[in-house]
């Protein structure tokens, strides 16, 4: 995870440095700063400091993984990754939602009147999925 977190922290210097490149080079203009395109780099630099710094921070914490050595073997991260649930329909809810949710900025905020509650529906679902059903004591 170190590894992976330094690789983030130089992106977000990398993607810092064409924010403020992308900012005065717009701004020698007549119109100004192009306001669209500096605000979008400066959030994907926020955002990638926030993944380094989070990878970074979790690296403290956990023990290093094969990544972090550079005489590991392929076969040293072999093993389990983790848990994963078995199948779930509620991201298909949660994707249906979202998708109308974002329709309604286009055609009107009246259709989050639909969306809204069937992102609650997959949300709920999704949390208390393990709860019920076939699945209920994993």
């Amino acid at each position: 995870m170190k590894e992976q977190g330094k690789i983030f922290l130089g992106l977000a210097v990398f993607v810092l440095a064409m924010a403020i490149t992308y900012g005065l080079w717009t701004n020698s203009s007549d119109l100004g700063v192009e306001a669209a395109g500096t605000t979008a780099l400066f959030l994907a630099f926020a955002l990638c400091a926030f993944i380094g710094y989070y990878l970074a921070f979790t690296a403290r914490r956990v023990d290093s993984g094969a990544g972090d050595n550079p005489e590991a073997e392929v076969a040293d991260d072999a093993g389990e990754l983790g848990f994963f649930a078995p199948h779930s329909w509620q991201p298909l809810s949660l994707a249906v939602g979202g998708a109308l949710a974002f329709m309604g900025v286009i055609f009107g905020w009246w259709l989050l009147y639909w969306s809204i509650p069937i992102i609650l529906v997959g949300l709920f679902g999704w949390v208390f999925e393990f709860y019920r059903g076939e699945n209920q004591n994993q």
